[in-house]
């Protein structure tokens, strides 16, 4: 029986499709794909792998603290990672991509954990200066604005909070081990509280105020040259828009996919864009047909190279099954076991322990 979180899922994909789809024009849709030149799309895709190569670098950036990683050896990883969030519902991609970097560099899945989760902070704060950025020049609808605005807020939380727990960990360890030994359940403190220490060693990047600068730059330059791509298949259609109009869209959408949803965003990646695009008087249609092929030229391709690495790296469904479960077991309400066919019951904390890949070859 597949998780709840599917569900949730499949029925917020289904929400923003309807919204997105509502009223659409058939022919006028079907006339905008036939129309299009979709040879920009080869370069749209190299683009699009740059900026891969560069969250690439940033990942290796901040795992230099823990350990030295070629760019060449991680590279495979995050594509990988990227696939299993292309196939498998939650962004199980992202455990994943921990769960193979487990394997092949034997860096506790807790530790990488964190440290993805701060890209994905840092992500969400470039979205934030995109949008500050380009309101002036390329309003957006109303609803869209204040859910932009709480998303958006919500990462800057998060991330100030990571850095004093970074800056200040012996203080904020006195209060996690306090938490635990009041809150969790006396046989499950053993494996709680050594997370704590795994945590903190993931934020090791958000010591340095040097680091931190350098890890923003990388990743708004990421965010930029992803821009680039969309503006590129922009170019397969007979419309354009304004450099704002793109930083806007790709901002927006990128924020949106944060939401559940079905794998590879399904209705939140395309509907935000749509609505964004028809604020500036296209019509539905024009913009449906612009969106779709995005998402399809930003999920297939790295998709395949995926599955490609997946196979190079031996890594097999089961292993994606297995990270899927570790996700899911992470969850408070789950108790199912990491191991692929296992029924036996695993306390959630010990997911984060560093044999949370135990029986996975080294």
């Amino acid at each position: 029986m597949r998780s709840w979180k599917f569900w949730i899922g499949l029925l917020v994909s289904i929400v923003f499709l309807t919204v997105a789809l509502r009223g659409l024009d058939l022919e006028h849709f079907r006339q905008t794909l036939r129309g299009a030149n979709y040879w920009w799309i080869i370069p749209s895709v190299g683009v699009y792998f740059v900026a891969t190569w560069l969250r690439t670098w940033r990942w290796r950036y901040m795992l230099n603290h823990i350990k030295r990683i070629p760019v060449i050896r991680l590279f495979p990883v995050v594509v990988i990672g990227y696939m299993g969030n292309n196939v498998y519902p939650a962004r199980a991609g992202e455990v994943l991509r921990s769960y193979v970097l487990r394997r092949k560099e034997n860096i506790p899945i807790s530790v990488s954990l964190t440290t993805v989760l701060l890209e994905r902070l840092f992500d969400g704060l470039v979205m934030l200066m995109f949008i500050l950025a380009t309101l002036p020049f390329a309003p957006l609808p109303a609803i869209y604005r204040t859910l932009v605005i709480i998303m958006s807020a919500m990462f800057g939380v998060a991330l100030v909070v990571f850095l004093f727990v970074a800056a200040r960990p012996a203080r904020f360890g006195w209060l996690y081990t306090w938490l635990v030994d009041h809150l969790v359940p006396r046989m499950l403190r053993p494996h709680v509280r050594g997370l704590f220490d795994r945590f903190v060693e993931g934020l090791q990047a958000l010591r340095s105020p040097r680091d931190v600068v350098l890890i923003f730059i990388c990743s708004a330059l990421t965010w930029l040259v992803e821009a680039a791509s969309y503006w590129l298949v922009l170019q397969a259609f007979p419309f354009s828009v304004s450099l704002a109009v793109i930083l806007l869209l790709t901002a927006v959408i990128n924020l949106f996919t944060t939401i559940p949803s079905t794998p590879g965003h399904v209705g939140t990646f395309d509907a935000p864009g749509i609505a964004i695009l028809m604020q500036f008087g296209f019509a539905r249609a024009m913009a449906a047909g612009f969106m779709l092929v995005l998402h399809v030229t930003l999920w297939l391709p790295i998709t395949l190279l995926g599955a490609f690495y997946m196979l190079r790296e031996s890594v097999s469904w089961s292993d994606i099954e297995r990270a899927a479960q570790i996700k899911e077991s992470a969850d408070p309400l789950s108790a199912q076991s990491p191991d692929a066919g296992s029924t036996a019951q695993t306390r959630p904390a010990e997911l984060d322990s560093d044999d949370v890949a135990r029986g996975v070859p080294s």
